[in-house]
């Protein structure tokens, strides 16, 4: 039995269920609500010592780390294979799969979480909104989130963030020019990896972003069209919360938009 601890807008969660919906897997499905901090309760933290969604069950054993469990899945069930047959793709793949998870991760909750998680956070007492921050387990996660909490969208990370995003397009049209998808010509973990952090961006309204680089969105579209995307992330957005998104997007976008004119294309490693 798999089982998937998960939340509609995490990219790391919706990367997870694209993965089952390509491999046509049936699961339970366990909603954590980020905005309440439900991933610091003690009971999920003992599944989850890192206190971040998703988190997959399988037969009752926990796997964490939603690169990690792509791959578990793709193990476990190789009939629908992910994973190129090329040592040199596989290696590919892997770096796309590190990038995601090194950089652009954090560049899309430092982008996120302002607009969806800081709100509610602010609701609440100085007191008890310090408690729970207290409570997340990594350093880095804490402090960052801390910065965006007090700052909003004049957080440091903010702008880090976009650039971040602005290399990554441009390496993928580059590489996008020599194949149909991320790594080659099949669709693979690559693919499935990188889109959800586009999603994002389509969500609040930015896709200006990728505007001059159309084989990034010609290769979004395709991701879009797979009956996986639609199962695994759109539905999962009602009508009015999409629209509450892009309201929040259109009220962000000056300062993306500065920040953008501000990235030094010389080639740096994002």
């Amino acid at each position: 039995m798999l089982e998937l601890y998960t939340h509609p807008m995490s990219p790391c969660a919706q990367k997870v269920r694209i993965v089952l919906a390509e491999k046509k897997l049936e699961w339970i499905k366990h909603h954590v609500d980020l905005s309440q901090k439900e991933n610091l309760r003690p009971e999920y933290l003992k599944l989850n010592p890192l206190g971040v969604v998703p988190t997959l069950v399988h037969d009752g054993r926990p796997v964490i780390e939603s690169s990690v469990i792509c791959e578990y899945l793709d193990d476990a069930y190789p009939v629908i294979r992910l994973k190129p047959s090329s040592a040199y793709a596989l290696a590919n793949m892997r770096l796309w799969m590190k990038h995601v998870d090194n950089k652009l991760h954090p560049s899309c909750g430092a982008l996120q979480w302002p607009l969806v998680m800081r709100p509610a956070l602010m609701e609440k007492g100085e007191e008890e909104r310090e408690a729970l921050l207290a409570r997340i387990p990594e350093k880095p996660r804490r402090e960052r989130q801390r910065r965006l909490v007090k700052f909003g969208l004049e957080a440091p990370d903010v702008v880090d963030a976009v650039h971040v995003y602005r290399r990554t397009i441009l390496d993928m049209e580059a590489a996008l020019a020599q194949h149909h998808w991320m790594v080659g010509d099949v669709f693979s973990l690559a693919d499935v990896c990188l889109a959800p952090y586009f999603q994002t961006v389509l969500q609040f309204g930015w896709t200006a972003m990728y505007d001059d680089c159309p084989r990034v969105a010609d290769w979004f579209s395709r991701c879009r069209e797979r009956e996986s995307y639609e199962g695994s992330v759109t539905r999962d957005f009602a009508p009015e919360v999409q629209v509450d998104l892009l309201t929040m997007g259109e009220s962000a976008w000056r300062t993306i938009r500065t920040h953008l004119a501000s990235f030094d294309d010389s080639g740096a490693i994002a």
